[in-house]
């Protein structure tokens, strides 16, 4: 099996897979196991050397609870044979979990193996990120075109069941095992949108993910529109053209729509964030907190617009990641004003270590921070002009955002 000891950026590096709701992790607890492993030979295995013990802790509740789940535990159904091994990734588990951290999981062998296969862009699914927003189950973004878009779930959608399972006390990742599925089979939601009252229910059918990148529009006003939706590894060549052909239109005004965009590549977001940017400018900052020091991420440098460009960015709910990495940097040097509703807030960074041959962890080692040191994380990115999205206008098909960042374009300097 491919080993991976590298930085998943997420939606920054697994972006393709977290993206799309291909992100994999498992549910286990400490279940019925008939056969017995001595404490000695799991002591043996989990502290390995005295020099690994941490200090002043004390292990043995640890083995008085395993010791009385094996002489009592009775299952209340039949279910499958549960081994030792199982209950000890359960208790690795249990330890990702403790650190509260939504981004922080263990990856037993098969879910290792599907976490890995999705890296890889070989998945199927619906198409849509979630995450956790003050402890719910989140739609970040819906990809446009994908299933989960044309069934109609839309960016700061509350999942509340999938199936007939609540989402109660879930994480993320193991809501993921829940929506995967083979293509063509379909996934019930019930959800809470803000503005309705009663939850709704929406099916929809998997399939495999046709990944789009980016769109680009001059409107009859002379603003050009550059719809990016995701930051993948063709996104910064894609954005370049994009740029070409926008100054090729003679347009000076630019409105780049990072609406429901979940991230990506950090790479992407630094090369397109260049193009504004003269060399060596702070783009975004890695902390590492207390366990090193952090690494500065700059400006390639390319820097082709002067003051005269009018510049703005569309933000939402759905942009995570890596669109507020480059809407963040953008706004504090002045080159771009945001337009539209807060950010999601995902300004973390994980690393996939490999624990045995056939498990790893995802552990988030580092956050995000903008040029002046603003963290992602802590409650995203405010717009500077804030346009609330109504029931009214999603009735009547009206974009409001949109609208507004035209308005705020055309008035520019005015």
């Amino acid at each position: 099996m491919t080993r991976f000891v590298k930085y998943v950026r997420e939606n920054l590096h697994v972006a393709l897979a977290v993206v799309f709701v291909i992100l994999v992790t498992f549910f286990i607890g400490l279940r019925y196991g008939e056969s017995r492993i001595p404490q000695s030979v799991l002591v043996s295995a989990l502290d390995n050397k005295e020099a690994n013990k941490p200090g002043a802790v004390d292990f043995s509740p640890f083995w008085k609870a395993w010791n009385i789940l094996n002489d009592k535990y009775v299952p209340a159904t039949t279910t499958e044979e549960i081994t030792d091994q199982d209950k000890v990734w359960g208790a690795i588990k249990g330890l990702a979990d403790s650190l509260g951290d939504p981004y922080t999981t263990f990856f037993p062998p098969v879910e290792s193996e599907i976490f890995e296969s999705d890296v890889r862009g070989n998945f199927e699914g619906v198409g849509m990120e979630i995450g956790l927003r003050d402890e719910v189950l989140t739609v970040i973004a819906p990809l446009r075109g994908t299933p989960a878009y044309e069934a109609g779930i839309k960016a700061g959608d509350k999942i509340i069941k999938i199936g007939d399972k609540s989402t109660l006390n879930i994480s993320a990742d193991e809501a993921i095992t829940y929506i995967r599925g083979k293509r063509g089979t379909p996934v019930t939601f019930t959800i809470l949108r803000n503005g309705s009252d009663d939850p709704i229910e929406i099916t929809v059918i998997r399939d495999i993910i046709d990944i789009p990148t980016i769109e680009r529009e001059l409107l009859p006003n002379g603003v050009f529109v550059i719809e990016l939706y995701n930051f993948s590894s063709v996104s910064p060549n894609l954005f370049r053209q994009a740029l070409r052909e926008f100054i090729v239109s003679g347009s000076d005004k630019l409105l780049l729509d990072l609406r429901g965009n979940p991230g990506g590549y950090l790479e992407a977001s630094i090369d397109m964030a260049s193009w504004f940017l003269p060399p060596g400018r702070v783009i975004v900052k890695e902390d590492f907190g207390a366990a090193g020091e952090g690494t500065i991420y700059r400006s390639k440098g390319y820097d082709i617009f002067n003051e005269n460009l009018k510049f703005v960015i569309l933000i939402d709910g759905g942009s995570a990641s890596a669109s507020e990495i480059l809407a963040g940097a953008l706004k504090e040097y002045g080159v771009a004003k945001l337009v539209g509703s807060r950010t999601f807030g995902k300004g973390s960074v994980q690393e996939l270590i490999d624990i045995t041959s056939d498990t790893s962890l995802k552990v988030t080692i580092a956050q995000w921070l903008t040029p002046n040191g603003v963290s992602i994380s802590d409650g995203g990115l405010t717009p500077d002009v804030e346009v609330a999205v109504t029931k009214e206008d999603i009735d009547r098909g009206r974009d409001a955002q949109l609208e507004k960042a035209i308005e705020v374009l055309l008035s520019w300097g005015k």
